[in-house]
């Protein structure tokens, strides 16, 4: 979604010139677009926001209240088939979406409706049966139950090919064991995407995706996890001592979790992505709001030639980010594998955040250092971009094998 700022530039621009920079995309924002947007943000100032502050205070946000409220009005399903209460859109409204919630003043609370409605569930839409999508999928698309996703562990973050948590086999159901870390919404959290070693072999070909009720038994949410940001948000360590699940539980076909996990990664970055430049358009706008009218030494801050020219850099950046992100739903529309792209999107939106955030709040002063702002709130949000769903690093391994560079690689 293009931001205010960013509408107001290109109607400083020529129209020859305004036609190029609208036109050098395949994507296009629509007027149902625009709507499912509005109507979203709508939504979230009458229903969320005015509840964020103490939610805040509280480190965590009634999921369930929240996703009720988002289920009854369709925004849970948007890109989900129709049959299961979904509005069967394509995943550009779905982005959209993640723009709009960027307005919520908690990202935490952004955070965990992205994990129902985007990052835990596409592995089911697409491989899981008609009970487990009847079960599962068709209740956490209306808000009646809440979805977390099963990846990280403790000692193995990013590394999913290394992850330890089994699931093996005995009769009519799996059995598992292990653990996992940094779960969002694992606190009430009813059911969890949960990937696991379901046999021996390679390591990318041994692992299986399950649903796992959160009440099973053997299953054990230890502990909330206080972190920097994200505070309304609740993120959990939980573990496995021979939780029992049928054997319908698994999604797809045994062995190719991992594969399916993959893919569920570029939704999730596509999420981040779009998320991630909405939230920076808000650091912007705030920011020149604020220091317009900040008044020091006989004139604005924004009057200081370094202060306006290091906003023009910035958004100059997030300009062609942006640009990065149509890209990548282009792709995505086109059928193409996006893994590259959508990788390169997720690294590059996580940088970017932590530059526009460090100096926008900077412009801010002592202002900035306190909770009262959503500068401060942003900066220490976002700083999670670089390191959840893959630290920089990890982005920038998968990058350097589509080049052929990294080590052992070249012949």
């Amino acid at each position: 979604m293009v931001s205010l700022l960013s509408r107001s530039i290109l109607h400083r621009l020529s129209p020859a010139r305004a036609g190029t920079v609208s036109c050098c995309r395949g994507f296009v924002m629509t007027p149902e677009h625009e709507a499912l947007k509005e109507n979203l943000i709508k939504l979230i100032d009458k229903e969320i926001n005015p509840k964020c502050d103490q939610w805040e205070k509280d480190r965590i946000f009634p999921a369930k209240e929240v996703f009720k409220i988002l289920g009854d009005a369709g925004y849970l399903g948007i890109s989900k088939p129709v049959e299961y209460g979904g509005m069967g859109l394509d995943i550009s409204y779905e982005a959209v979406a993640a723009e709009a919630y960027a307005r919520i003043t908690s990202g935490g609370v952004g955070m965990g409706i992205g994990i129902q409605c985007d990052i835990a569930t596409p592995a089911l839409v697409k491989y899981g049966n008609d009970e487990l999508k009847e079960r599962y999928l068709k209740p956490t698309i209306s808000g009646d139950i809440v979805a977390c996703l099963g990846i990280s562990e403790v000692g193995g973050g990013s590394d999913v090919a290394a992850l330890k948590t089994t699931a093996r086999r005995d009769g009519d159901e799996w059995v598992i064991n292990g653990g996992k870390m940094w779960t969002t919404n694992g606190a009430q959290a009813d059911w969890m995407c949960v990937l696991a070693n379901s046999s021996e072999g390679p390591v990318h070909k041994n692992k299986s995706l399950f649903v796992l009720p959160m009440d099973t038994p053997g299953v054990n949410v230890h502990r909330k996890i206080e972190k920097m940001g994200m505070h309304a948000s609740d993120t959990t360590e939980t573990t496995f001592e021979d939780a029992r699940i049928p054997a319908n539980h698994l999604i797809g076909e045994e062995g190719k979790g991992f594969t399916y996990q993959m893919q569920q990664f570029q939704n999730e970055r596509i999420y981040i992505g779009a998320g991630t430049i909405a939230a920076m358009d808000i650091c912007m706008e705030s920011t020149i709001e604020y220091t317009s009218q900040r008044q020091a030494f006989g004139k604005s801050i924004l009057d200081n030639q370094y202060v306006h020219y290091k906003l023009a850099e910035l958004q100059t950046e997030l300009e062609c980010t942006r640009a990065l992100y149509y890209k990548c739903i282009d792709d995505y529309l086109a059928g193409e594998d996006i893994t590259a792209i959508a990788t390169m999107l997720k690294l590059k939106t996580a940088r970017l955040a932590r530059q526009i955030t460090d100096g926008c709040l900077q412009f801010w002063g002592g202002m900035g250092y306190t909770d009262d702002v959503i500068v401060s709130r942003l900066y220490r949000d976002l700083r999670l971009m670089s390191i959840g769903g893959g630290a920089d690093e990890v982005m920038l391994s998968i990058i350097c094998k589509f080049m052929g560079t990294e080590p052992g690689m070249r012949g």
